[in-house]
């Protein structure tokens, strides 16, 4: 199956480490020009030569204006939103504003920053993919994590919009909706539910895993195969949709373990 994407040019939020870096080095295997940014200027010097980066807050817009003004001059093809945070996890009522502005900021805000930046280039080349990804949580929803689910939401809600807004352009918008994704960032987001509920890290591993068909959580290659799926010529005509990516989550966090 051809998804060769010789010469686009493609943004990754979040692209220095993580889903966003696997996501990132499979664009440019297949022939993509990638830029990303990443908030970990560590991350970011240990990058190949092929993959560019810079430290950006995506969850200030003048740094997201700052970076991509350069970038779009000369075309954007691709964006990808990976950026996210787990945001807090507990009750609602013991929720602070700060964390749930910061939540919404760098899940969703950041989305709308980028977007609004690369979509002019993208019209005027009558062609371009973005690719939002959001969550299951913002399928189903989730006990204790009520900033993160609203954000992911609200990435389907931007996804759907914009997808109608300029599919006339020949511009597709699509989202990908992970399960639990192998890795540290993962491994983080279960201490912190074991934590607020008091239980081992072992039960809450079995719990996300318990709520899907096949029993499972997934690897970062495989949101990167949708990815440059959607991106190729492959998914020209694929456009306001959410894929999700999770073995079929029947629930997302059962109350109680079989």
């Amino acid at each position: 199956m051809d998804t060769r994407l010789d010469g686009k040019r493609a943004v990754v939020t979040a692209g220095a480490g993580g889903v966003g870096h696997v996501i990132a080095s499979r664009l440019a295997g297949e022939g993509a020009v990638v830029f990303v940014c990443d908030i970990d200027a560590n991350a970011i010097a240990g990058l190949p030569e092929e993959i560019s980066g810079a430290r950006v807050d995506v969850a200030v817009p003048e740094q997201v204006d700052s970076w991509l003004g350069s970038i779009v001059r000369d075309g954007i093809d691709i964006l990808v939103n990976n950026a996210g945070i787990s945001g807090p996890t507990a009750p609602i009522e013991d929720i602070g504003v700060e964390g749930w502005r910061e939540c919404l900021a760098v899940c969703l805000d950041s989305q709308f920053y980028c977007a609004r930046r690369v979509i002019p280039s993208m019209k005027a080349g009558k062609a371009g993919a973005i690719v939002n990804i959001a969550s299951t949580a913002g399928l189903l929803g989730m006990p204790n994590r009520a900033p993160y689910v609203a954000a992911k939401f609200g990435v389907v809600g931007l996804t759907k919009t914009l997808a109608m807004e300029l599919g006339p352009f020949n511009i597709r918008v699509n989202a990908i909706a992970p399960g639990s994704i192998t890795g540290d960032r993962m491994d983080r987001v279960i201490a912190a539910h074991a934590k607020a509920e008091d239980i081992s890290d072992e039960q809450v591993r079995a719990k996300y895993t318990q709520g899907t068909s096949m029993q499972t959580f997934v690897d970062a290659d495989e949101i990167a195969d949708i990815v440059v799926y959607l991106c190729s010529e492959r998914g020209r005509h694929i456009s306001g949709q959410v894929f999700a990516v999770d073995g079929h989550t029947e629930t997302l966090y059962p109350r109680t373990l079989t």
